[in-house]
């Protein structure tokens, strides 16, 4: 089972969605209570079972809730999960390989909805 861990900085409060294996699958933008950081880990929780998968490589669209498979600028492989308003709740690292940013997206669905907050 996954978990959620919430780090504060100077700027505010973000969290990370970490596998059972200690890698972690997707982080946060940075909010300015610790309670809305709570509210985004409750939204992620929420979608990610029944987000959709845009494939952006191939000019796919999709109803929000959403993943949004993409492209970088530098042709790495990137996600984000949408929440149904269409604001960015959760977002991965950089990917060589577009398989390894599917079975991202099938790491937060499995992860996020049992994930205990730490």
């Amino acid at each position: 089972m996954g978990k959620f861990v919430i780090k504060e900085s100077a700027k505010g409060f973000s969290f990370a969605l970490v596998a059972s294996n200690g890698e972690t699958i997707g982080v946060s933008e940075v909010y300015s209570a610790k309670a809305t950081a709570v509210r985004g880990i409750e939204s992620v929780k929420k979608n990610a079972s029944i987000a959709a998968i845009e494939d952006q490589t191939k000019d796919e669209t999709a109803k929000n809730p959403k993943f949004e498979v993409y492209s970088d600028k530098g042709g790495q492989f990137r996600f984000r999960l949408k929440a149904s308003n269409g604001e960015i709740i959760l977002a991965s690292e950089a990917y060589k390989v577009k398989a390894s940013a599917l079975a991202g997206v099938e790491s937060v669905r499995k992860n996020a909805p049992d994930a205990t907050v730490a």
